[in-house]
């Protein structure tokens, strides 16, 4: 089996109040656009569309299957939001982009992303791996669905914020999974 580097660098607007953190992108044959949840069954862009723009379409070329990459990134630093994952490099267990057969290797330095970020007050995390590798990495109890809790990283305090997995596989609807990041966003003043 392969070590797989990450092929993306953080996306880390400087004005950014909050990062979501994400497991490891999918293969690169899955690939809609060189971003962030790159895969169009994944619903993660849905999710931002319905949350912040009332249309689950909003980010998606409905006629390529596609995304609109830079209405993501104008959108992402328009808003304080930055983006990576939890895992530098991996082992495919199997060859899909399922979480459950990811072996990390390395775990992404997130002090050093938080570094680029002083504004960056809280941390999401799309699904149970990435909350898994975020809370051993930093020695917290994983918080449940839709809770948080409070870690520090370096010398800075972060509220993690645990929400569900964007991914079709997670057994929750996409208007369930869009009123949980709803939440957050609002307690964030984001929306």
């Amino acid at each position: 089996m392969t070590i797989e580097t990450h092929p993306l660098a953080p996306f880390t607007p400087p004005n950014s109040q909050v990062l979501i953190l994400g497991s490891f992108p999918p293969p690169q044959t899955r690939w809609k656009m060189p971003f962030y949840y790159p895969n169009f069954n994944n619903d993660f862009w849905r999710i931002m569309g319905l949350v912040f723009f009332d249309d689950k379409d909003n980010f998606i070329n409905t006629a390529d299957k596609s995304f609109y990459q830079d209405k993501i990134e104008q959108f992402l630093a328009d808003t304080g939001i930055a983006i990576s994952d939890t895992a530098y490099q991996i082992k495919r267990l199997q060859n899909n982009a399922s979480d459950k057969f990811l072996e990390v290797i390395t775990p992404m330095d997130i002090e050093r992303i938080l570094a680029k970020l002083p504004n960056c007050t809280s941390i999401i995390t799309t699904g149970e791996k990435a909350t898994q590798i975020l809370c051993d990495t930093y020695a917290v109890t994983v918080p449940k669905v839709g809770q948080s809790v409070g870690l520090k990283i370096g010398q800075k305090p972060i509220t993690l914020y645990r929400l569900p997995s964007s991914s079709r596989a997670y057994p929750l609807s996409l208007d369930k999974k869009s009123e949980a990041y709803h939440h957050v966003f609002s307690l964030l003043s984001l929306i």
